[in-house]
Parts: structure tokens; sequence; C-alpha cells
């Protein structure tokens, strides 16, 4: 089947891929978001309790989401994961940390004899919920800004500057990129908490949190989203691979895909009625978010990717810019690897089947009590 598709198609295929699990992880972000209100949301013990053992029930799902992304980039396009996560590693370490403390804060917050004490694990969780989803979206904003970096013939990079990476938080873009996933995460958390805690307080602290924080990510969404319509990328011709400027580079891309076109927009109503829905306390919120995400950040994905586009700019070295052709695998790999990827349907129905399993019920304080092994 995969071996009657051109080396372009399967490229451009697992593209789309990378797009719908980076779609999915910036959706599960949710739960670094419910983490970062951990504090303003929860007044006593019990509430802090309720709000970490609902996350809790889901960061794992979460995780599996990024490892499968970090997966898929490692398989389809060894050379960014090499020139990105290789070149500006003290990010990604920074990010590595956030994720690593988060881990530990939900397996020992509640352990006998805790040494350190709840507070130590919740700065942990709060680090992660705050600095972590900042940095995430720090570094995929350098996708449309670029990175300094060179990729000689035989395809070994290196970094042009000793901050390796950290240089990214001197851009506004990225920077506003950053915060902009922090508050959408933030808004996602505090419809996750109406649709499945079961406590008035709660509940209503999050509509205000919803109330207000949205206005702010709104305000970040349309400064980036005018920021990317009107930047100039990087394109590439198709025969001689000459990478070249080209002025409102991702508007052109948008206009030439009109299904994605479709998508972003659908997307984006999607969203607002999510938060619209909210505000109203009902349930479905967090689903019309969250289908509403998944479906943007797959349309900015595929127009930083389709249409003969450097997805990772170089800004030491023009012609250094990555593409979905030049960074990929080879073509076996790839048609190997595109068998493999018809296991992630079953991989989303069983997170879908764990979330229906795990939400059959809103969550109360009384059941957190009963059970003895709650984080």
């Amino acid at each position: 089947m995969f071996e009657k598709l051109s080396y372009l198609q399967l490229q451009e295929y697992w593209w789309f891929l990378i797009a719908l699990l980076a779609a999915l992880f910036v959706f599960m972000n949710f739960v670094q978001g419910g983490q970062s209100l951990l504090w303003s949301l929860a007044k006593n013990e019990d509430e802090k309790d309720l709000i970490v053992n609902s996350l809790g029930q889901k960061w794992e799902l979460g995780f599996t989401t990024l490892v499968m992304f970090g997966g898929a980039l490692f398989a389809a396009f060894p050379l960014f994961y090499a020139t990105s996560f290789g070149g500006a590693y003290y990010v990604w370490m920074a990010i590595l940390f956030c994720y690593i403390i988060q881990a530990v804060a939900y397996e020992y917050r509640k352990k006998p004899n805790n040494v350190f004490g709840e507070k130590t694990y919740e700065t942990f969780l709060f680090i992660n919920g705050s600095l972590g989803i900042i940095l995430v979206g720090t570094a995929l904003g350098t996708l449309f800004s670029g990175g300094n970096f060179v990729v000689n013939s035989m395809h070994l990079s290196h970094w042009t500057k000793s901050s390796y990476g950290l240089e990214a938080v001197l851009n506004p873009f990225n920077v506003a990129f950053g915060f902009m996933l922090f508050f959408l995460a933030r808004i996602q958390a505090a419809l996750y908490f109406i649709n499945s805690v079961d406590d008035e307080n709660i509940i209503k602290r999050a509509k205000i949190v919803l109330k207000y924080e949205s206005i702010i990510f709104l305000i970040l969404f349309a400064y980036v989203a005018y920021s990317i319509f009107t930047m100039t990328g990087y394109t590439y011709d198709p025969i001689t691979k000459v990478v070249s400027k080209e002025p409102l580079k991702y508007l052109h891309n948008l206009l030439a895909m009109p299904i994605v076109t479709g998508t972003l927009g659908l997307g984006v109503v999607l969203l607002l009625s999510g938060i619209v829905a909210g505000l109203k306390q009902s349930a479905k919120g967090i689903w019309l978010s969250g289908i509403g995400t998944v479906l943007v950040v797959i349309a900015l994905f595929l127009i930083l990717g389709y249409n003969h586009t450097a997805y990772y700019p170089s800004l030491a070295n023009m012609q250094s810019s990555l593409t979905i052709e030049n960074s990929s695998g080879s073509r076996y790999t790839l048609v190997a690897m595109s068998y493999v990827s018809l296991i992630v349907p079953f991989v989303l129905s069983y997170i879908i089947w764990a979330w229906r399993a795990m939400n059959s019920k809103k969550m109360t304080i009384e059941e957190i009590k009963n059970d003895p092994h709650h984080y």
C-alpha cells in the first residue's frame, strides 16, 4: 500500500502525522494548565487533593502523547531531531527537567514520611505547568522564526551561538507563542475542571479564570496569528531545492490550501464555542475547545511544512533551512514506519477508552478521602 506512494507523498503523510500528534499534545497540556492553577483554585487541603488527583488521572496520557510525538519526529525527520534537540539543547534540557519533576511530584507528593513536604512537590507541579509549557511554546515558535544552525553536505549540523537555543527567549514572537500556549492550557484546564470535578467552589473559581484569562489568550492568539500571516517565510524550489525568502509565505500557503483554511476557521470557531460553553457551566466546553485546539494546531503545522516551505529556517545559513524533503528519513524508513503508524488509531482509541472510564462520573472530595493510594 505505502510502497505505491511517491517519496514526497510519504514525507507529506508523515508531516501530517507529526501535526496530529503535536495537536493532541497541545490539547493534553490542560494538565499543565491545571497544575499552574492549583493555588488559585484550591483554598484548602481537600480541594488541592481533588485538583491534583483529577489531573493525576490524565498526566500519563499527556506524557504518552509527548513520547509518541518525539518518537515520530525521530523516525520520520531525524535531521530536525538532531539539529534542534542536539543543537538547542539548553532549551530542551530545561524542558526535560520540567517534565522530570512533574513525574516525581505525582509519585511522591503523598508518600508517607515525605521529608520534603507536599509544598515542594506542588511547587514542582507549578514549575512544570508554567515554565515547562512556556518553554515548549517558545521552542515551537522557532519553527516559524528560525534557529541559529548550519547543516553541511554530510547532513551534520551545529549551532552557531554559544547560548544553544536560549536566544529564542529574546524573540518577542517566540515568547508570545509560549505565553499563548500557557494561557490556552489554563483556560482548557478550567473547562476540564467544570467537566470532571464535583465541587461548587472549584467550578466557581474556574469560571472566573475562564472569564478573565480567555481575554489574555485571545489577545496573544491574535498577535501570534497576525505575526505568522505577515512574516516573511522561507520557500524552496521543488526542482533545484534552493531556499529563498518569500514575503507573506504562510498567508500564501493558507490561501493555496482551502481545506487547511477551512480547518483553521472551524478550529477557531470551536475553540471560542468551548469558552462560551464553559462560561455557561456546560460540561461540553472542554470537548468543543479541545477539538478546536487540535484543528488549529494541525492547520498551523500544515502551512508550516507543506507547499514547498522550510519548516525550520536557518538564521545562520539560509540554505541550511530544513524542509520535509531534506530532513526526512529514507524512503525505505518512511515506508516501514508508515505500516507501524497504522497502530496510531488503536493508541488513540485506548486513550479515549481510558478517558471515558476515568470520567464516568465526576470526582468528589469524598472519593479522594476513601482512596488510600491517591496522589
